[in-house]
């Protein structure tokens, strides 16, 4: 754990942190707000192009995180430093992209493990370094469908999920399609592994109400985002879930740091 920069931030601290990651064989970066008398941890996915710094400079949340004693950690969104085929070539797949699925194709599978760089270190690094034993998970689009997809299926890990504009049927969209191609092949069963609705069709629940904002004035809502689709699985399967579409609001971060305390809120519920 290398700590880089420190900044005081309503009586916590906003810190930036670098260490070798296991799963991706690379030095992988991080921040974390932290107030003075943290109970409990969310972790924050970001969205495509995004990096470790995008949410803790944006969205605001430092102020409410105080007010309500909750850490938040925010990794990056692939790992960096490598030259893998194609790699840099799009915004949508490969370097700040990692789609938070473990990689089975030639090159990507030895380094983009981010399932499991969230799962096994991220929640081992805020157990071991930071004491804290509560955690729940939020994320933005892509990091909205990671949420999602690492919150149902570890029920047992995180005591509460919500997001922002999650690409919620990444098998059905042009993202989730080109990067599921990329990442995991041509084996749609595989797919399935890491998509929320069809995580949700096949038994996949979590025990408290799952809360997503969604602007509907967002550029990427129907073609890529489908937010109807994983409501309408929550409905079927019966999970509890609050989906609130939010007028004229876009995809950006002045959206996120208008409702942000709804979800810190949400997952205090949880956390304290």
């Amino acid at each position: 754990m290398n700590l880089i920069k420190t900044h005081k931030t309503f009586n916590g601290v906003t810190q930036f942190w670098s260490h070798p990651s296991k799963s991706t064989k690379t030095e992988m970066k991080f921040s974390t707000f932290i107030p003075e008398n943290p109970t409990g941890a969310i972790i924050w996915l970001s969205g495509l192009t995004c990096n470790e710094e995008n949410f803790i400079t944006k969205a605001g949340a430092q102020k409410y995180l105080s007010e309500h004693n909750l850490m938040v950690i925010c990794p990056d969104t692939s790992p960096r430093g490598l030259n893998l085929p194609g790699e840099h070539d799009a915004y949508d797949f490969g370097s700040g992209a990692g789609f938070y699925v473990n990689a089975e194709t030639p090159g990507y599978k030895d380094h983009y493990k981010m399932y499991d760089y969230i799962l096994d270190e991220i929640v081992t690094i805020l157990k071991e370094e930071f004491k804290m034993t509560k955690v729940s998970i939020m994320g933005h689009s892509m990091g909205g469908h990671g949420a999602l997809v690492l919150g149902l299926r570890n029920p047992n890990v995180f005591r509460s999920i919500s997001a922002f504009s999650p690409i919620v049927h990444p098998s059905a969209c042009p993202w989730g399609e080109k990067a599921f191609k990329g990442y995991l092949g041509e084996n749609k069963e595989e797919w399935m592994k890491y998509d929320a609705t069809e995580l949700m069709k096949l038994g996949y629940k979590h025990d408290q109400k799952i809360l997503i904002h969604q602007g509907t004035h967002d550029e990427f809502l129907t073609k890529e985002l489908l937010t109807t689709d994983f409501i309408d699985a929550c409905v079927a399967q019966e999970q509890d879930q609050e989906a609130v579409f939010c007028e004229e609001y876009d995809h950006s971060y002045y959206f996120i740091s208008t409702f942000i305390e709804d979800h810190i809120l949400h997952h205090k519920k949880y956390l304290s």
